[in-house]
């Protein structure tokens, strides 16, 4: 996974620093406000091997019991394509996008549509549509 710290540009490509982007999310320090930043904030989990994140932020109903990781696979650019809903008085929304990446020497592109719910008023990652 990459090295990270407060000061770097944050995963997701917000422009902001990780520090005032997708950390005090990771740390549970703040909660997504939307769908669309709760996948980059996922996005960014990935991107610095934050697996409690990824668990405490997928919906109840399908989260795993565990998630591992491949330490290989590096994380480098998140493109958000399109959303519907998920905003600040939604309940529901879809997020669709492309997180690009580098697995050894190849590089690749993981294309979905993610669905994401409110659980007890936040936001939680619920399954690919």
């Amino acid at each position: 996974m990459a090295t990270i710290t407060s000061e770097s540009h944050c995963p997701c490509l917000s422009g902001e620093t990780y520090g005032s982007c997708c950390e005090p999310l990771h740390r549970g320090e703040a909660t997504a406000p939307t769908a669309t930043r709760l996948m980059r904030s996922r996005y960014s989990a990935f991107a610095v091997g934050d697996v409690d994140y990824l668990l405490r932020s997928w919906h109840p109903a399908t989260r795993p019991a565990s998630l591992e990781l491949d330490a290989s696979v590096r994380w480098f650019r998140l493109d958000i394509l399109a959303s519907t809903g998920g905003g600040l008085l939604d309940r529901a929304g879809t997020v669709e996008f492309e997180a690009h990446y580098r697995a050894g020497s190849e590089a690749a592109t993981q294309h979905e549509n993610s669905r994401f719910e409110r659980v007890a008023g936040d936001w939680a990652y619920l399954d690919a549509v």
